[in-house]
C-alpha cells in the first residue's frame, strides 16, 4: 500500500537526453560485442593451455611421482621441487593446499600441470596478475617462463570451504 496515489499517468515520455544516453549505451554495447572475439584472438592475454581429462587419483600418482623424482627440501610439511629447465611439473590442489613448492629458473621455459582433487580452486598468482580455475577431472597445462625472481604465492580464489582462506602455495624464482 503506497502512501499516496500515484498520478494518472505515473511515467513521463522520453525525452530527448535519455534517448541519447540509452543510444550511447546500446553503441558501447555493440563495440564491446564486436571487440570480444578480436580480443580473445588478437589479444594476447589468454593463457596458452592444453586440457585432457584425468582422474584425481591419475593425477595423484603422477604429482607423487614428480615430487619423489625433484624433491630438493621441505617447508611446513610441503615438498619442494626443483625440475630441470623445459620440463612438465606438476601443482596440486586439494582442500586446503597447493603441493608441492616449486623452486624455477628465471628465464626457462616450463609445462605447468595443474588438477584439482576435489572441487573447484582458483589459481591466482600474486603478485602477479595470473587467474586460472582448477576443475577436478582436467588436466589444465599451462606453457610458463618465469621472468622475474623472487617468491610468488598462490591463492585460492573460489571459495572451497572452512580452511579457504589458508590454501596459500608457493613457487619459488631464481
Amino acid at each position: 500500500m503506497s502512501i499516496s496515489v500515484p498520478e494518472r499517468i505515473w511515467w513521463k515520455p522520453v525525452d530527448k537526453s535519455e534517448k541519447i544516453w540509452v543510444g550511447l549505451a546500446l553503441t558501447w554495447c555493440i563495440v564491446m560485442f564486436i571487440m570480444m572475439p578480436l580480443w580473445h584472438l588478437k589479444g594476447g592475454q589468454n593463457a596458452p593451455s592444453e586440457t585432457y581429462r584425468v582422474t584425481p587419483v591419475q593425477f595423484q600418482k603422477a604429482t607423487q611421482a614428480f615430487i619423489e623424482k625433484y624433491k630438493v627440501g621441505e617447508e611446513k610439511g610441503t615438498a619442494i621441487v626443483a625440475p630441470p629447465a623445459g620440463s612438465d611439473i606438476y601443482l596440486n590442489s586439494m582442500m586446503w593446499r597447493w603441493d608441492p613448492i616449486l623452486k624455477l629458473e628465471k628465464g626457462k621455459t616450463y609445462r605447468l600441470h595443474i588438477s584439482s582433487m576435489d572441487l573447484q580452486h582458483g589459481f591466482s598468482l600474486y603478485p602477479q596478475n595470473m587467474n586460472f580455475q582448477v576443475l577436478p577431472g582436467y588436466d589444465y597445462v599451462l606453457t610458463i617462463t618465469p621472468t622475474t625472481s623472487g617468491e610468488f604465492y598462490i591463492q585460492c580464489n573460489e571459495f572451497c570451504g572452512i580452511g579457504h582462506h589458508m590454501m596459500v602455495g608457493k613457487i619459488i624464482v631464481s
